[in-house]
């Protein structure tokens, strides 16, 4: 098996930054450790790969971005954005849909590493699985290039997270909704990645504080279509015609939430007066629906501007922090009374 640089790190004692610096012919490392790193790698006959010409050998200047499913609308989003903002730091972007599946992940990972990218970002959380061997295909592109994880974390060398406190955001919003007055809270959500069980997490703290009887009841998953408004609002009313009181209902993302303002319209529920709704992302679909809602900012903007610039500090051979949080807002509109 090829010599990577993150064996040459390990080899040397030092950290990856430091061995690229010495790739990139930096004047910032001490000569001592200079000639301990390039015996190593003349002792493996190491050759610089992608992540080497990200230091300034050869660049293509190219990154892969990897996305679940590009009809999502925060994903589509954020695949945008990571364009924008990479095309305005002279880096061209390769995109790869892989779909929800391991498999397909893992092939479309080894693609990307074929083109000789000079670092991959997967843009979402569904590629941090929550069984460990799982995000071995991570671990494995690790060695090549940088990784760069849009909010979701994975802790492994050569590894960068970017991501929003989801778990705070959804307790304050839910903590909100409490003092408002609505103690029969639901909870609705679609996915069990790692932002989407943070999420829960953050509903359930805040339900458990005020001793929500039956929890688990207040925490509805929804496995249909995301973009059915309708089929949402009859889910709903089958949660509520089985006995299932709630005079409110925190969404995991904007679609689900507008579903619940049409639940709460069939029922003839006054809105925010009878029935509140919070969903989360807060795209433009949150001030075009009637009325307009109150949804959890996650700043995927301020992730996206983050993520590039701990990716170029890398690129260029600089220490950066392994992971970066940023604390969510509740934008409040016409769907609450707070």
């Amino acid at each position: 098996m090829a010599i990577t640089i993150y064996d040459i790190s390990q080899k040397a004692g030092v950290s990856i930054a430091t061995v690229s610096r010495v790739i990139n012919g930096s004047g910032n490392v001490r000569p001592s450790t200079k000639k301990k790193v390039l015996d190593i790698i003349r002792q493996y006959d190491y050759t610089p790969n992608a992540f080497a010409r990200g230091m300034g050998l050869n660049s293509i200047k190219t990154v892969g971005i990897l996305c679940a499913d590009s009809s999502d609308l925060y994903q589509a989003k954020a695949v945008y954005l990571l364009e924008q903002e990479l095309q305005a730091n002279g880096y061209e972007a390769l995109l790869c849909c892989t779909g929800y599946n391991l498999d397909m992940r893992k092939k479309y990972l080894s693609l990307i590493l074929s083109k000789k990218v000079d670092s991959i970002i997967l843009a979402g959380s569904h590629f941090v699985a929550p069984i460990e061997a799982d995000n071995a295909c991570i671990a494995e592109a690790a060695e090549e290039v940088p990784v760069l994880l849009l909010n979701a974390a994975y802790d492994h060398p050569n590894v960068y997270s970017t991501l929003c406190d989801d778990h705070t955001a959804m307790y304050e919003a839910a903590a909100a909704m409490l003092r408002s007055g609505i103690h029969d809270i639901l909870y609705l959500y679609n996915t069990c990645s790692y932002s989407g069980m943070r999420k829960r997490k953050g509903i359930e703290d805040a339900l458990r504080e005020k001793s929500a009887a039956d929890l688990e009841a207040h925490l509805c998953f929804y496995s249909g279509p995301r973009d059915e408004p309708a089929e949402i609002a009859d889910f709903l009313e089958r949660t509520a015609d089985s006995g299932t009181l709630f005079g409110g209902v925190i969404a995991s993302d904007d679609s689900l939430a507008v579903g619940a303002i049409k639940y709460a319209q069939r029922r003839g529920l006054r809105i925010p007066q009878d029935f509140s709704v919070i969903g989360c992302n807060n795209p433009f679909l949150a001030a075009c629906c009637t009325p307009e809602l109150t949804s959890v900012d996650t700043r995927l903007e301020t992730l996206v501007r983050q993520l590039v610039h701990t990716m170029l500090h890398v690129l260029a051979g600089e220490s950066m922090p392994k992971k970066s949080i940023f604390s969510g807002s509740l934008v409040r509109r016409e769907t609450t009374r707070f």
